[in-house]
């Protein structure tokens, strides 16, 4: 095991620890995602009940567009990693501060500490919706290469959640109440990222900016991987390179206005 990345496993730990204290929260995340997942799915549903095999509006069936929200909903569900909360909770008390004092990275730290709740809502969230509703609503299967390649997608759509929370949690330093903040970016993302209305439905002007920016990756992409609607292997190659190189371009963000963020800590205590 690397040295550079055993330092960061007890937080991992820990943070599986904290979600096994409040097993629960899984519950009521289940049903809120169910729940969504169903006024979206039946709604579009009733909108391609007539749609001819060939495709309705942007090339979907009646499958195709339940699969993609369905699974838009649970990428969602993966993307709530915590990570906005916990960092602008912790900026505020001043806990922050101690972690400059050990010798670890505090977003480091922070990715760590929200991969057991992505493997958890995976789990005990995200697959459950998919098998009750794989009951409930007909599905388009995707073929084994494509299978794989949203994986690999699905594992960037995280990387890139990360960046976007950590950054939002980030701007407590300059307000000492992140909530509105938090919900304009869940608002933002939700649409941008294609999970309220597909992109390919969206308008051209509004959909070529909702394909440059960088929440396609969170939903959009993988998703094109997953149905299969790519133009060949240099298609599939563009999507994953664009999650590529966002991810790597908010982490050195991330990075950059972390070290700029210091220079704005104040603690006070007694």
């Amino acid at each position: 095991m690397r040295p550079r990345v055993r330092p960061y496993l007890p937080f991992a730990t820990g943070g599986l620890q904290s979600l096994l204290q409040y097993r629960s929260m899984f519950v009521i995340t289940g049903v809120t995602a169910a729940a969504g997942a169903a006024v979206t799915v039946f709604l579009w549903r009733a909108v391609y009940a007539g749609a001819p095999a060939g495709g309705g509006p942007g090339g979907f069936t009646a499958a195709s567009i339940t699969t993609y929200l369905l699974v838009a909903q649970v990428l969602q569900v993966l993307h709530t990693n915590r990570v906005d909360d916990e960092v602008a909770a912790e900026v505020y008390r001043g806990d922050v501060a101690v972690m400059l004092v050990r010798p670890v990275s505090y977003p480091v730290v922070r990715f760590f500490a929200c991969l057991p709740v992505v493997g958890a809502n995976a789990v005990l969230v995200g697959v459950p919706v998919l098998v009750l509703f794989s009951f409930l609503v007909p599905l388009t299967v995707p073929r084994p290469a494509d299978a794989v390649l949203f994986t690999l997608s699905t594992v960037l759509s995280v990387l890139i959640a990360f960046c976007v929370n950590l950054l939002t949690g980030m701007t407590g330093f300059l307000t000492t109440n992140t909530w509105g903040v938090r919900m304009v970016k869940q608002s933002v993302v939700a649409f941008f990222a294609g999970q309220l209305v597909p992109i390919a439905l969206m308008p051209g002007p509004l959909a070529a900016l909702a394909s440059a920016l960088p929440f396609r990756g969170m939903v959009d992409g993988p998703l094109t991987l997953l149905l299969g609607r790519y133009d060949g292997w240099p298609g599939a190659a563009g999507v994953l390179a664009q999650q590529l190189g966002w991810a790597a371009g908010l982490m050195l963000l991330c990075a950059a206005l972390w070290r700029a963020a210091l220079s704005r800590l104040e603690v006070l205590g007694g």
